[in-house]
């Protein structure tokens, strides 16, 4: 009995897993963002401006305790604001802070501050400039006047068509006149409306670790289920797929060798984890943790560029000398020519280009193991994790080496089959340009 329930616990599990939608993190904008919304408004004679910081796990987990008031004071100090061309200063007058929940149970911050500038006489120019967090990824919003609707609702709610291009408004230039009545500043949110709604509990991989109760059932099936997601996870852009069955196919792999593969990035990707997790919590005063993911994708661009240059070299070498007859020679052997097949240190550039940039919900999960006291057991789903994500990716380059072997079979002949060694290497080329393109402007 106590083996069908747990046969019974695991399949649950991968079956809940298949179902529920896979979250990265609980915060609509992912785990590293800082987001910042700014209301410019006239109260009475006086000038006010409403500032509102939303900021996800891993920022907020890096700052630790909050003091709200020391928080606002740096705020304000960040804020340039000149009213016809003169310079002024605001002053915070009160503040509100939550922390709403997040990803595997940690938190996030929402900090609510009214800030005062001058008394305004008759019409007036004003300019506005956030400089906080200028250098973090995020929404940056700013509206003028107190009735103007945010496309945010002040970041309580993100709109799903621009969370992959989400505003970036960091200046503002407004007329702004006093209005009638009497100076009362701008009330702060209380409640669930500071608990900022649009958190979402996570359904995926960050929400194993933080289980209340673990019982080996239990922990068997969390890691049924992080091997899962780290399997689906790979099944997502990224993560050299094509790169993978290109090589395999062009370069005559083996199953073996496709194994090693999996194996490598498995490796790789437990390692960046960790490694990420070392640099969030000993050099965040230093090192922005989500700064190095583009120069990750420029080393693994360039890796990969690497790898379809020889490979392209070598092909274009032997066509030079008339090899593809002696490779057709022994295609119905034992499948693989001496001295052709994938070298160590080539399989070893393809796996680390395939699992050298970390995934976001993975560093979650050990930030949150580590603030939970549960580092053995994060540290286990992500082993596992990065296994799931190795198996995906084992498995495709699997399929693209039998494949290969099926088909070779058959009797093809003609220029387009002699070229597929040489087109596959020119695929491998192709994603390492396309790679580091799309990784220089963010480095640069």
């Amino acid at each position: 009995m106590k083996r069908v329930a747990l046969f019974a616990t695991v399949a649950a599990a991968a079956l809940a897993a298949l179902v529920l939608p896979a979250l990265a993190s609980a915060h609509p904008l992912g785990n590293f963002t800082i987001n910042r919304f700014s209301r410019i408004e006239a109260s009475g004679p006086r000038l006010y401006v409403r500032y509102v910081l939303d900021m996800a796990e891993i920022p907020t987990y890096q700052a630790g305790r909050i003091d709200r008031e020391a928080y606002a004071r740096r705020i304000a100090a960040n804020v340039r604001v000149t009213v016809d061309g003169k310079p002024v200063t605001l002053v915070p007058l009160r503040s509100a802070l939550a922390h709403p929940r997040g990803a595997a149970g940690l938190r996030t911050t929402r900090l609510e501050a009214i800030l005062a500038g001058p008394v305004l006489h008759g019409r007036v120019s004003v300019s506005y400039h956030d400089n906080n967090y200028r250098n973090r990824i995020g929404w940056k919003e700013i509206v003028v006047g107190a009735g103007t609707a945010s496309t945010s609702h002040e970041l309580r709610a993100y709109p799903k068509d621009l969370l992959q291009s989400p505003l970036d408004v960091t200046s503002a230039r407004a007329e702004l006149s006093p209005t009638r009545g009497r100076d009362i500043p701008p009330p702060l949110s209380g409640g669930a409306s500071l608990e900022a709604p649009d958190r979402v509990a996570d359904t995926g991989f960050a929400s194993l670790v933080g289980r209340s109760h673990l019982s080996a059932l239990v922990i068997l099936a969390s890691l049924a289920a992080a091997l899962f997601w780290g399997a689906a996870h790979a099944l997502s852009p990224g993560h050299g797929k094509t790169i993978v069955t290109a090589y395999l196919v062009g370069q005559r792999g083996t199953p073996a060798q496709a194994a090693l593969l999996g194996l490598i990035v498995t490796i790789t990707h437990t390692i960046g984890v960790f490694a990420l997790g070392a640099v969030t919590l000993a050099l965040s005063q230093l090192i922005v943790p989500e700064q190095l993911y583009p120069w990750l994708n420029l080393v693994s661009g360039l890796l990969v560029v690497g790898i379809g240059s020889a490979v392209l070299s070598a092909r274009l070498r032997r066509r030079g000398h008339g090899h593809h007859h002696h490779d057709h020679h022994h295609a119905h052997g034992r499948g693989t020519v001496p001295g052709t097949g994938p070298s160590f240190r080539s399989l070893l550039a393809v796996g680390v280009s395939g699992g050298l940039l970390p995934c976001p919900s993975a560093l979650v999960v050990l930030l949150a193991a580590i603030s939970l006291h549960r580092v053995a057991f994060g540290l286990v789903l992500i082993l596992a994790f990065s296994a799931g994500l190795a198996l995906s990716i084992t498995g495709i380059g699997l399929v693209a080496v039998f494949a290969r072997n099926v088909f070779r079979r058959v009797s093809f002949d003609g220029p387009l089959v002699r070229l597929l060694p040489a087109a596959s290497a020119l695929v491998i080329l192709a994603a390492g340009l396309a790679m580091t393109v799309h990784a220089v402007p963010k480095v640069a």
